[in-house]
């Protein structure tokens, strides 16, 4: 996996072949970032990365000025290799190893991106209970979005804060957003 921009751009990471992962190719990366590009200013957003993985996501939004940035998995080894290579790039990530429900249903944390990236092989209510749990408390900043990855055989639009999705091959990102009073009648 390489970093697409910023300060790191075309920096290559290597992660162990022992992680559970299952990395954000760089081509959906780069269009998801390019669409984020267009709402916030990186270093003025707080960022909150779910299934964080090899901390691929959390490494782009460090690269490209953001300072707030909170990465959470459960496998000891990702937050290993997550918590190595932000010290070795002079990185401010705060690590969390927990269940990403058990760490949503306690945290006092609110950011304005949360980015999901569950195994793809998960059942579509537990994709939906992510964004239920969310929503339910109120983890989110004014105007934050909340963005899950899953693959094209999932189908994430039944939810009420679902705004809309885009698609790179096989990629999905469905994007949630807190819908103001006006926008629910």
């Amino acid at each position: 996996m390489r970093i697409i921009s910023g300060k790191y751009k075309s920096k290559r990471i290597s992660a162990p072949k022992n992680l559970p992962v299952r990395p954000t190719t760089d081509m959906a990366k780069e269009s998801l970032f390019n669409i984020l590009n267009n709402f916030y200013y990186f270093e003025n957003i707080s960022v909150l990365d779910l299934f964080a993985g090899t901390g691929n996501i959390s490494y782009e939004f460090a690269s490209r000025g953001t300072e707030t940035i909170y990465a959470v998995d459960a496998n000891f080894g990702c937050v290993k290799f997550i918590n190595q290579t932000s010290k070795e790039l002079d990185m401010d990530i705060n690590t969390y190893k927990s269940d990403v429900y058990k760490f949503l249903e306690k945290t006092p944390l609110k950011t304005d991106v949360i980015f999901a990236d569950p195994p793809y092989d998960f059942e579509e209510a537990q994709f939906l209970k992510i964004a239920d749990v969310i929503f339910e408390r109120d983890l989110l900043n004014d105007d934050g979005v909340l963005i899950i990855e899953h693959s094209k055989h999932t189908d994430l639009t039944s939810h009420p804060n679902h705004s809309y999705d885009k698609r790179y091959g096989g990629n999905v990102f469905s994007f949630f957003e807190v819908k103001s009073s006006d926008e629910e009648e």
